[in-house]
């Protein structure tokens, strides 16, 4: 009888493939240790295996391999409280207390329990560490917090500078003039794009420049501290640029929006990395958190064809090899999703991957989770690299319209170095629920959720 291409394709898988067994974390960390940035994905936003794969992996390339930090789709104030808490701030006495700024939607995302070992995790092994420099950090790379980052920057400037603090004030009081925004920045973009309010970018770059021409003052005090202290607040004043880029094109089509964000993340990236290196006098090593389609490279999917670019692309181009895109994909199980923008989180099912899909060619293996490296099998790579369906679930989970709300194509090879699956997953338990911060009009994730 005749071998169909499927049918090679399956026996050439089962060969190349490596299971997820106790010591699957270790091994793969070891075949990514030597690049300087590695990307870890996620299919979807609420997968428990997803998150505890992912954390183990990172565990391994902190304590073995000396990477320098962990970032991750979280916006830069939020998550600059948890870099403080596993840096050994006295003042944030549990993991509990270091997630607490996670009140916008969704916040399950990073306020859940794998979330919080992990943090518990890595205080105690920066603890053991004596040099700051040498800890490990926790970082966010998004641009969603145009308020809380002016407020990070008028209150580092409140510490060292009152008078740039004052005019500080006045640079960014053009974000509250004649519109009281405060809680909906999408509103800025609306109301600037409709020409009731007037955009401002000015105030914005002003600011910032302000901030960059003292900084040799300002980081000249308390060594490691200090930079710490201003590279917070530089990154601060970064994010309410181009939030304020972000919230006026989020209204002028999907493609213009998602490419702001992702450079955006991008350069947050590499801004980090010059700036552990230089402490740390080497170049310095990172894990990047973030779900598939920021993680893959785009030009290798259906976004790429559509004008969008990603993180993973722009990495890879800027880096080349010295970065390693990890995916991570399931076939069936249950997910944390909401079915609405700012809605709540549920536990849901989610449906058998359809055929012809990838996640479906996975599931025909057998294996209850793998490990495949994409990078040195030539004919591999080849079979693989035929177009087929991928599943990407956001934040909101639509299993009515599965093929149109969660389906694009991809080549796999292309797209990651390696891929992860786990063919039965389960749902992410979020922490307890906490009074989150309402959100209004649009989700700033809109349409996608990712």
């Amino acid at each position: 009888m005749t071998e169909t291409a499927e049918s090679r394709l399956l026996r050439n898988l089962r060969q190349a493939i490596q299971p997820l067994d106790r010591g699957a974390a270790a091994q793969i960390a070891q075949s990514m240790a030597k690049s300087h940035i590695v990307m870890i994905g996620e299919a979807t936003h609420g997968t428990d295996e997803f998150y505890r794969l992912r954390a183990e992996i990172t565990k391994c390339l902190i304590r073995d391999h000396g990477f320098a930090a962990v970032t991750v789709e979280g916006d830069w104030p939020d998550c600059y409280r948890v870099n403080r808490y596993v840096r050994g701030a006295a003042d944030i006495g549990q993991a509990l207390g270091a997630l607490s700024d996670f009140q916008r939607f969704p916040d399950w995302m990073w306020r859940n329990p794998i979330i919080a070992d992990f943090i518990d995790w890595l205080r105690a092994h920066n603890a053991a560490i004596a040099a700051p420099q040498d800890k490990a950090g926790f970082y966010g790379l998004d641009l969603y917090s145009l308020y809380a980052s002016i407020e990070g920057v008028i209150a580092y400037l409140d510490s060292v500078d009152p008078a740039s603090a004052e005019r500080a004030r006045r640079y960014y009081a053009c974000f509250d003039h004649g519109h009281r925004l405060a809680q909906t920045p999408q509103a800025y973009g609306q109301r600037v794009l409709s020409g009731v309010s007037p955009d401002c970018e000015r105030q914005a770059i002003e600011q910032i420049s302000a901030l960059r021409r003292n900084a040799a003052l300002y980081m000249r005090r308390d060594g490691f501290a200090a930079g710490e202290a201003y590279f917070c607040a530089d990154r601060n004043a970064e994010v309410v640029l181009r939030a304020e880029h972000y919230y006026r094109a989020m209204f002028q089509g999907r493609a213009i929006s998602w490419n702001l964000r992702d450079r955006h993340m991008a350069d947050t990236l590499f801004a980090l990395s010059d700036y552990l290196g230089g402490w740390r006098g080497e170049k310095a090593k990172i894990v990047v958190w973030a779900h598939n389609s920021h993680v893959g490279d785009a030009r290798a999917t259906e976004m790429g064809h559509l004008g969008e670019w990603s993180l993973g692309q722009l990495v890879r181009e800027a880096r080349g090899d010295d970065a390693f895109l990890l995916g991570l994909s399931t076939y069936a199980g249950e997910v944390t999703a909401a079915s609405a923008w700012d809605g709540e989180a549920k536990r849901k099912r989610l449906r058998p991957a359809l055929p012809g899909s990838y996640e479906h060619l996975f599931h025909l293996l057998g294996q209850p989770g793998f490990f495949l490296s994409l990078r040195s099998d030539k004919p591999l790579q080849h079979a693989l690299g035929i177009p087929r369906l991928q599943r990407a679930v956001g934040v909101v989970y639509l299993p009515e319209s599965e093929r149109t709300s969660h389906y694009f194509l991809s080549r796999l090879p292309r797209q990651f170095d390696a891929i992860a699956h786990i063919d039965e997953t389960s749902a992410l338990a979020p922490l307890a629920p906490h009074r989150r911060v309402p959100v209004h009009d649009l989700m700033d994730t809109y349409p996608s959720g990712i």
